[in-house]
């Protein structure tokens, strides 16, 4: 088989897209439209510089045997896939979900409460971990990627770095969980399947 530069591909543009999983959430299953949400889903603007990174993985165990030095073959433990990005635009959907909290107007104190215009967000001593269906699209012009984890929960937050000369960034990772036997799935427009 020839080299053949064509092939190589980047990710030059994408979007990272969340919902809550619940009742009459509809799961996408195929590529929809460019640069528009799945319906139910809500964009999270701008990642760092980075971008997303992708981890599927697996773990497994060696079967030995007395007959044999090596193992005869390896049982999996666990699976898992998991997506990494560092957001960088401040809003109400990225700061929630970093800080596993949602804002809460204050009220004045008065006999008649009003709104102050000041929002209040109360970090838990036991969190409450919440799902999410997540959906990440990547393409390089035509070519068009997708993938999509029914069901997730942020298994871990990066530290925020207050800087003068840095915007704030929200490091956030989520891990996939079962969903009826499968992680997620990828979808493409890519001619990868047909002949080399």
């Amino acid at each position: 088989m020839a080299n053949n530069p064509k092939k190589i591909r980047f990710a030059p543009n994408g979007a990272i897209y969340i919902a809550p999983v619940g009742a009459g959430l509809v799961i996408p299953k195929d590529l929809g439209a460019v640069d528009a949400p799945p319906a139910g889903y809500k964009a999270l603007g701008y990642a760092d510089e980075g971008g997303v990174t992708l981890t599927p993985a697996i773990e497994t165990q060696p079967v030995n045997a007395w007959q044999s030095a090596t193992p005869v073959l390896y049982n999996v433990t666990s699976a898992s896939f998991s997506v990494k990005a560092t957001l960088i635009e401040t809003s109400q959907i990225t700061t929630e979900l970093f800080w596993g909290a949602k804002w809460v107007e204050v009220m004045s104190s008065d006999a008649t409460p009003v709104a102050t215009g000041v929002f209040r967000l109360d970090l838990a001593s036991t969190p409450d971990l919440k799902e999410f269906s997540l959906v990440v699209d990547w393409n390089q012009g035509a070519i068009r990627n997708r993938v999509v984890i029914p069901r997730s929960m942020i298994s871990d937050r990066g530290a925020i770095q207050l800087s003068r000369t840095e915007s704030g960034k929200f490091e956030l990772t989520l891990e996939a969980l079962d969903a009826a036997g499968t992680l997620g799935y990828v979808l493409t427009n890519d001619d990868i399947t047909g002949t080399p």
